[in-house]
């Protein structure tokens, strides 16, 4: 009869596949019901002039999308042609959802082939997004009926626009996991020695993606989930999962070098490895939750989606896998690409260790040189040039994206409502003065005042920038500026529209930057005094991950100079809050083994040469492991999602390899014992602790008599062999 421990591990391998052929089952459902999230603010200035606008002006709707007509015969002032606006706006008008169509303010440079009708889309974005498919094929089939095809149309907006690049995310998703697999794969092997060793990390990070979905599909009903999440997600889960993997699989490859039979090192490994795999994605947490502090619908998802994914994987690799290694350890071995050393985790006249010995005797210039190459690369993310874009390249060839590129050749880049609130039975508000001095700005397209007749006048002004353009905010401003001098005093002013709403948006992106970076800040350096139980090698880890962070924006800002592209405010947002949970991964893996060895031998100097000689080749393999997966974004047509790849790889390998193997191991060699300083109290409740093996370096034994192994486990049993 099975032990009690094998047969819970049996049922516990046998409820993540469950899971994951759960998964698999709703995964169309939930790539179904994926939409964009259109970067709507609530609460913001432009969220309120829209709300005035849909409860005082309902035809207006809650959103004013555009139908965008062309025709290669037909001028727009043939009467043919304006059969078709009037059948289009009956047949949208019809349609689910009882859109009401608008005429827009005639602007003199349009193209005579081209018109447009204002569409005022009802609901929030949610419902918007499910009636646009109807809202266009009403519009396309009585344009094709009234003109025999003569006159086409289209329908564009944010909510479209951002509708159909979340179609391009989902595309995109295939192209990636294409990308990453294989090349993940290859790294493995190499880094590995076998094909069957490699494959068993893809295999359950693989696990871990698919239960992590099926996790997002559960909470659908409260997390909005859009193509750009979904792919952040599934990117972070997948080298999260290959790197604890990796973690957990190192580790019992090391227990059975030790001579350990299969199921006692699955065992051990479980007891062991399981603490570094929290540790680190707990770091991960801990500045995920950083997102979710943001009020902004789109980037909260993506905080509670990368936190959920975090723990899905961490919790596989915790589970699952230690139980699935006794009987996957043959396949360990299989397609065996080279032969590994009888003692693969230490040589100690090995290149590594000879390197490592090397880099302890001269430690100020090889501090000096890379913290001057990581400067000098930092340099230039001053320049970094901020923005909030429409990725045009993405949305090419689609309706919306066509209809967006007529827009602004026709100088109709924009449509902002200026809303005039007045007092019930006062009349309209006078607009004159403001309506000339709109027309005699070259910015200006067009203008039009409407009012409903009851509290509120509307004045539509068409304006020739885009939405996203740098100048669109000062245009937004000098419109606020007009029309508070050339209205009566007092006058309430709110301006909504496409522009006013991005504008929003970027001003919240900016203020959460600082936002989430203070509370990554906070929360890592929280945790790594939980973990090191020392003052300075936190406040130290932290001035790492800020040298590494700016370095690989300073490589981005160069890249990015060279194209002249902007780069999106959500990147930098975004890679902060997961390139300071990956890089606490290499610290706690890289120090706990330093401090494993100075405190079984109290030598500085040897434990830093013997920890960075262990730990330096599974540092290696964890990062370029993590940036061959984030580097698959670069396949992408996103230019935010390849910018992200980009500055999360850079990042990564900058801080596995200058960061944790040069500049941390020079910096304790020469703090020598002060890296392990606490105040008193400190070290009175951690002496009265009792120490356990194989366990933080507060908790390690200090008792130098005792062999290494004893005090500090194996190798690989040590926090962050992931990257």
């Amino acid at each position: 009869m099975a032990r009690p421990e094998v047969r819970w591990g049996r049922l516990c391998v046998l409820g993540w596949i469950v899971l994951a052929l759960a998964s698999c089952a709703v995964l169309p459902g939930v790539l179904a019901r994926t939409h964009g999230i259109p970067p709507d603010l609530p609460g913001s200035p432009s969220a309120q002039a829209h709300a005035v606008l849909a409860r005082d002006l309902p035809q207006f709707g809650d959103e004013q999308l555009v139908l965008a007509f062309d025709s290669a015969t037909l001028d727009s002032d043939d009467e043919a042609y304006q059969r078709v606006l009037t059948a289009a706006a009956r047949a949208v008008r019809a349609a689910p959802g009882g859109a009401h169509v608008l005429p827009v303010p005639d602007n003199p440079g349009r193209d005579p082939h081209h018109a447009y009708l204002l569409l005022g889309a009802p609901g929030d974005a949610a419902e918007r997004q499910r009636l646009l498919p109807a809202w266009q094929a009403a519009a396309e089939n009585a344009a094709e009926a009234a003109s025999n095809g003569r006159v086409g149309v289209v329908l564009t907006g944010l909510t479209p626009v951002f509708d159909e690049l979340q179609r391009a995310d989902l595309r995109d998703l295939r192209g990636v996991e294409a990308v990453s697999v294989p090349a993940a794969l290859l790294v493995l092997v190499v880094g590995l020695g076998s094909v069957g060793a490699a494959l068993v990390p893809l295999l359950f990070a693989g696990l871990g993606v698919l239960v992590s979905i099926g996790a997002l599909a559960a909470l659908d009903p409260v997390l909005p989930v859009d193509g750009a999440t979904l792919t952040v997600a599934t990117t972070i889960g997948f080298g999260l999962g290959l790197d604890y993997a990796l973690l957990v699989l190192l580790s019992h490859r090391a227990h059975r070098d030790q001579g350990l039979a299969p199921v006692a090192a699955a065992a051990r490994t479980r007891a062991t490895a399981g603490r570094a795999v929290g540790w680190c994605a707990a770091a991960v947490v801990v500045t995920s939750a950083g997102l979710t502090t943001v009020p902004i619908p789109l980037v909260r998802s993506i905080g509670v989606a990368a936190a959920a994914t975090t723990v899905v994987t961490a919790a596989v690799a915790l589970t699952a896998l230690p139980t699935a290694l006794p009987a996957l350890d043959r396949l360990l071995h299989l397609g065996r690409v080279r032969r590994r050393p009888a003692r693969p985790s230490v040589a100690a006249d090995g290149f590594v260790a000879r390197c490592a010995e090397h880099l302890m005797r001269r430690p100020w210039p090889y501090l000096l040189a890379a913290v001057g190459l990581l400067v000098l690369a930092a340099l230039p993310a001053g320049g970094l040039r901020l923005g909030l874009q429409v990725d045009r390249t993405a949305i090419a060839g689609t309706p919306a994206g066509a209809g967006l590129i007529r827009l602004e050749q026709d100088g109709t880049a924009d449509i902002t409502m200026i809303v005039l609130p007045h007092p019930a039975g006062a009349g309209p508000v006078d607009t004159l003065a403001l309506t000339d001095a709109l027309k005699a700005d070259p910015r200006v397209s067009a203008t039009g005042a409407l009012d409903n007749g009851r509290n509120l006048t509307v004045v539509a002004v068409t304006g020739r920038i885009p939405v996203d353009s740098p100048d669109s905010p000062r245009l937004n401003a000098d419109l606020r500026a007009l029309a508070a001098r050339t209205l009566p005093a007092g006058r309430p002013v709110l301006v909504g529209g496409p522009a006013a709403t991005l504008g929003d948006f970027h001003r919240a992106l900016d203020r959460a930057l600082w936002q989430v970076a203070a509370i990554a800040v906070a929360g890592t350096l929280l945790l790594m005094l939980v973990a090191f139980r020392s003052l300075l090698l936190p406040f130290k880890a932290l001035a790492m991950n800020a040298l590494s962070t700016a370095a690989a924006y300073g490589l981005l800002a160069w890249s990015t100079g060279h194209t002249g592209s902007t780069v999106n405010l959500a990147t930098p947002l975004l890679a902060l809050t997961i390139v300071f949970g990956l890089s606490l991964d290499y610290e706690v893996f890289l120090v706990h083994r330093i401090t494993a060895h100075y405190r079984a031998r109290g030598d500085c100097r040897r434990a830093v040469s013997q920890g960075l000689s262990e730990t330096a080749l599974p540092i290696t393999l964890a990062a370029a492991t993590m940036a061959t997966v984030f580097a698959g974004l670069l396949a992408t047509h996103r230019q935010d999602l390849q910018q992200l790849g980009f500055l999360v790889a850079a990042a990564v390998l900058l801080d596995a390899t200058l960061i944790r193997l040069v500049v941390v191991p020079t910096l304790m060699r020469l703090l020598g014992r002060l890296n392990w300083w606490l105040p008193p109290a400190g070290h009175r409740r951690r002496s009265r602790r009792p120490a356990a093996a194989g366990s933080l370096p507060n908790q390690l034994p200090t008792a130098t008599a005792r062999p290494l192994e004893a005090a500090g486990g194996p190798i690989h049993d040590t926090p962050g062999a992931s990257s």
